[in-house]
């Protein structure tokens, strides 16, 4: 079982799982990270997450990375945690990430299982105790199997809680039995945090602490509101908000994620809409519908 509890207020809420905004260019653009950090944390959320898949990880380089995350922890100034993303499908290769990387003034690493190779339950298992193990700080799973083609199941999550430096889960598998299994048998001290933006309050009804959101990044307000009000039983208003966003879910991800929340934020004023290949900019017509419902 994990060591201490401490870590559960700092991660109770909402995460921003944050875009890395680029210019026409398709460099880093660094004022509009600036104000997409206020704008986050204008709108009152928990913490916030650099360098996650939504943040284009693939295609952004080892400096922009150690950039970015500079930026971050100076802008940022303790206000509230950073969690910040390492992950690879070379086990290898992440451990040596997580020993080169400056992890100082970082509260956790969110590590995605590894993508393409499929490996087994053991192999992931065994995956996740490297990291853990090399990790100074503690470790967040992130279970994503859209993207990584592997579940990594309740089984195995809960037999990874037990390591004392992994603390949690980001599940975003959509599976609610699994996440239900999570839940009933997961230590006191181990957070389970939705990936799944609108499925948050059910989650939370559940034993959920929170969620890592994408669409957060465009309204930071209304999540950080809906999330605290199921945390604190208040499921009406929960629901409220909830039901809000709820037309704008399937946008964000029609033409693959970050593209339509980075059209929200551009309709917003907080930075432009660039995504690197092989992504592409959101199409005019979902713009349109975006910015329609916005």
């Amino acid at each position: 079982m994990n060591n201490s509890g401490s870590h559960l207020p700092a991660f109770h809420g909402t995460g921003v799982a944050l875009v890395t905004p680029f210019s026409s260019d398709f460099s880093v653009d660094y004022a509009g990270w600036r104000r997409l950090l206020d704008h986050c944390l204008d709108g009152g959320v928990e913490y916030l997450v650099v360098n996650g898949t939504t943040g284009e990880s693939p295609t952004t380089t080892a400096a922009e990375k150690a950039e970015l995350l500079r930026v971050a922890k100076e802008h940022v100034a303790g206000r509230v945690p950073l969690v910040y993303g390492i992950g690879s499908n070379d086990t290898v290769a992440a451990e040596e990430l997580f020993r080169s990387t400056d992890l100082s003034g970082i509260s956790a690493v969110l590590s995605a299982s590894p993508a393409y190779n499929k490996p087994t339950q053991a192999g992931l298992v065994a995956h996740y105790q490297r990291l853990a193990d090399a990790s100074p700080v503690p470790v967040i799973l992130y279970n994503v199997p859209g993207r990584t083609a592997s579940n990594v199941t309740a089984d195995t999550t809960l037999r990874l809680a037990q390591h004392p430096n992994i603390i949690g889960i980001k599940e975003a598998s959509g599976n609610m039995d699994q996440c239900l299994a999570i839940a009933a048998r997961k230590p006191a001290d181990f957070l389970l945090l939705s990936g799944e933006d609108v499925l948050t309050p059910a989650l939370v009804a559940c034993g959920a602490e929170g969620i890592i959101s994408v669409m957060a990044n465009a309204y930071p307000k209304r999540f950080a509101e809906m999330t605290r009000a199921a945390l604190t039983g208040d499921f009406a208003a929960s629901r409220a908000e909830l039901f809000h966003l709820l037309p704008l879910n399937p946008l964000m991800y029609e033409e693959a994620n970050p593209v339509g929340v980075k059209a929200a934020l551009e309709a917003l004023g907080v930075c432009g809409p660039a995504v690197r290949l092989p992504l592409l900019e959101a199409t005019p017509g979902l713009k349109e519908r975006i910015r329609k419902l916005l």
